[in-house]
């Protein structure tokens, strides 16, 4: 521990008693120990937890002025010697044993102070609040349980300027936080500059001014221990329950302003003693080890080494600092965007003669892509558009878009990457007039012209986005910004990007099979589009959209185990070939609105899994060549079964299960099990041109392990041929073996 921490904080505490003491005996002498004393607000209301940073702690009750002496004493005996400028101190017990003695006195001291009727504070004609009344403690429960108050913001001292202290507040409130108000720098304190600018202060803002002296600190303390005995249920005295309450349930932190003095420091390691860590706005030494707080102790994040920021940025990292040292979980109430949100919206179509713009789908190139980055890197809420907005392009154009979304958090996971990506499906289409299909780079998104006549722009993806990963992931993420790009150069540029990062994804997977588990996942996301499928995940068959592998789900399920992704035990096994299992069977049952009563997973022909409307990939069989052709989503050419993708998925989309007909990703062409029981890869006579060229490594290694190492050079694609008429002489001049092999039909 920084040895001038310690010092100034141990140095601080003893001043603190000192003058603790002197003003107690005086106090003695002048109005006698049975001059009662209790805590109020400035209307005058109290509390029934008689002073109760001493009662937290000790359970020692202070009715009158005589009740102070004993916890005089206790604070005294908890100094230990001022340490010299020389010594280290590799721990922070004496610091904190100082911190402690420091609030006994300070509430020593405004205990006094109400005897001799000095309190609440007046200063310049203006009556400060003083403690929280027991009553309003109470009013804020239902915000502090259900976490729409997750805590406080305890400030100390005065800011930079008017400005920048309005923004720090404002900020802090954005996030439903309390701030306590106290304190000052240099002769001001935040108090004034905010009545300076105007702004309200009180209890129906949530800004509650202390006091202009650091020892009304102590009154955030307080509020911290009456709610521990409201809402914790902790008794009074026992400070282990009360600091662990604090720490993990009551998010608070001290943000010093301005330069520290002892006594700061040495109420700061008070603060400590609760579970709340301190941030100052100047250099200061760090205690980034954690233990008595839940993360860091003390955190220098000095305001004008913020680099390449103006002030009021600046305020507003520091604040967003704050939030991350203490680990709050913002939860943002309403979606802010300029149409209705909600569930009701999920399954909504926007058609040709409704659209304005699109992004995406056929001839045009959208991707979006999540990603994990530190907490450093990454400014929560900030959405950036890189490139012309919708307004530059005319009605119904195609526009390239790009969707970056940078997640940060403490608890984050590579693994957990796919799985907040593939919730962007679920997030925009909830809102009113926007469709979304598909993801990764196929991602089709359609904005109707109602939508834009209200004002939805680009830039409400983001904030879509950022509510909903704050909102329904507050577990792991702690900040999010978004980035859309507009301009195709630097749409192309991601897409190639991202799809490395989704083959290294994929390649997570390699080597599982399906044997060595005894659970597969489901995923039902798109039960909005269509409510009887259900989509069961296997290691050796990634999901119809490409975007979920087995352990993708199994980390969905680890975070949100009340989500889309459940386990799917297998059960007693019915057919191995087929692969059909009786604890499938049921699930799919239950989950598919009792429309599927079977399906197997590695036929085609007998009963195959349903298909949603976010398929990378259709599967259809072709009687004349005893072989199936596969067509990509992003090819919109005609096929030799004489229907383009778009035909095939009002065929069989919507949740429909039709024998010889599928859904299925790119990957799973790949896979050892791909409708193994029809023969596997060399079943395939025909694929879109898109898919040889994107997976041709994994192809290849595919045909090699099924002893056809020419396959590919055997298999048309649209260049090749676009009927039967065309296909079939080419699968007889290369001799493809679905010609001899045994009749599908």
């Amino acid at each position: 521990m920084s040895r001038f921490i310690a010092t100034s904080a141990i140095r601080g505490s003893h001043a603190i008693v000192e003058q603790a003491e002197d003003m107690l005996k005086d106090a003695l002498e002048k109005l006698g120990a049975d001059v009662p004393i209790a805590f109020v607000d400035k209307e005058g209301v109290g509390t029934a937890y008689y002073l109760p940073v001493i009662y937290g702690y000790s359970g020692h009750k202070v009715e009158k002025l005589g009740d102070l002496t004993w916890p005089l004493e206790h604070a005294k005996s908890l100094l230990a010697p001022v340490p010299s400028e020389n010594l280290w101190l590799p721990y922070l017990g004496e610091t904190a044993d100082a911190g402690v003695a420091t609030l006994f006195a300070e509430e020593i001291i405004e205990g006094i102070r109400f005897a001799k009727g000095e309190q609440p504070e007046v200063n310049n004609g203006y009556k400060f609040n003083g403690p929280i009344s027991d009553v309003q403690t109470r009013s804020w429960g239902i915000q502090m349980v259900d976490g729409s108050m997750p805590g406080f913001a305890a400030i100390i001292g005065a800011a930079k300027s008017n400005e920048v202290a309005v923004k720090i507040v404002r900020e802090l409130q954005s996030k439903g936080q309390l701030v306590f108000l106290s304190s000052m720098s240099n002769g001001r304190s935040i108090v004034d500059q905010l009545l300076e600018e105007g702004v309200e202060l009180g209890y129906p803002t949530f800004t509650i001014p202390f006091g202009t002296d650091t020892i009304s600190v102590v009154y955030a303390a307080g509020y911290a221990s009456r709610a521990a005995f409201s809402f914790g249920n902790v008794k009074p005295g026992d400070f282990r329950e009360m600091l662990l309450y604090n720490k993990f349930r009551c998010f608070a932190f001290a943000l010093c302003l301005g330069p520290m003095d002892d006594l700061k420091w040495a109420t700061g390691a008070g603060a400590i003693t609760y579970g709340f860590p301190a941030i100052c706005d100047t250099v200061v030494p760090n205690i980034l080890p954690t233990g008595i707080t839940k993360y860091e102790h003390v955190v220098s994040m000095p305001f004008d080494d913020i680099p390449g920021r103006d002030d009021l940025e600046r305020a507003e990292r520091l604040v967003q600092r704050c939030i991350e040292i203490r680990g709050i979980k913002i939860k943002i109430p309403k979606v802010d965007i300029p149409v209705a949100y909600g569930p009701a919206f999920e399954g909504e179509v926007v058609r040709r003669e409704n659209l304005h713009s699109e992004f995406g789908g056929k001839g045009g190139t959208c991707v979006e892509w999540l990603t994990m980055k530190d907490l450093d890197e990454v400014e929560d809420g900030k959405i950036t558009l890189i490139g012309p907005g919708i307004d530059s392009f005319e009605e119904g154009a195609n526009i390239p878009l790009g969707i970056v979304v940078e997640v940060a958090g403490r608890k984050m996971q590579k693994d957990f990457e796919p799985v907040l990506e593939r919730q962007i499906h679920h997030f925009v289409n909830g809102a009113e007039g926007i469709q979304h299909m598909a993801q990764r780079d196929i991602t089709w998104i359609r904005f109707s012209k109602g939508a834009v006549a209200k004002g939805f722009r680009l830039n409400h993806l983001g904030v879509i986005l950022h509510t909903n990963l704050h909102n329904d992931f507050g577990a792991i993420v702690d900040k999010v910004q978004v980035t859309l790009y507009t301009e195709l150069p630097k749409v192309e540029e991601l897409r190639e990007g991202a799809r490395a990062v989704y083959h290294e994804r994929d390649a997570r997977i390699a080597g599982m099979t399906d044997e060595a588990v005894d659970i597969f996942y489901s995923c039902t996301l798109c039960q909005s589009f269509a409510p009887n499928h259900v989509c069961v995940i296997n290691p050796e068959r990634t999901g119809l959209c490409g975007g979920y592998t087995w352990l993708d789900c199994r980390a969905a399920f680890e975070i949100n185990p009340t989500g889309p992704n459940q386990p799917v035990p297998k059960g007693r096994c019915i057919d191995p070939v087929k692969g059909e299992w009786e604890g499938v069977n049921n699930f799919t049952y239950e989950h598919s609105n009792r429309a599927v009563e079977r399906f197997t997973i590695y036929s085609l022909m007998d009963s195959p899994m349903t298909t949603c409307g976010c398929c990378e990939c259709v599967m259809i069989i072709i009687p004349e060549a005893n072989g199936v052709m596969v067509v990509s989503r992003e090819d919109y050419s005609m096929t030799p079964c004489g229907m383009t993708f778009t035909t095939l998925m009002g065929s069989i989309g919507g949740g429909l299960q039709n024998p010889g007909m599928m859904g299925h990703s790119k990957l799973y062409i790949t896979s050892k099990k791909f409708i193994s029981v029809e023969g596997g890869i060399k079943r395939v006579v025909w694929l879109s041109k898109n898919i040889k060229e994107e997976f041709a490594e994994e192809l290849q290694k595919a045909c090699e392990r099924e002893g056809v190492p020419d396959l590919m050079d055997k298999i048309a694609d649209g260049t090749i041929a676009t009927t039967t008429e065309e296909l079939l002489p080419f699968l007889e001049e290369k001799g493809h073996p679905a010609l001899t092999m045994e009749p599908l039909i």
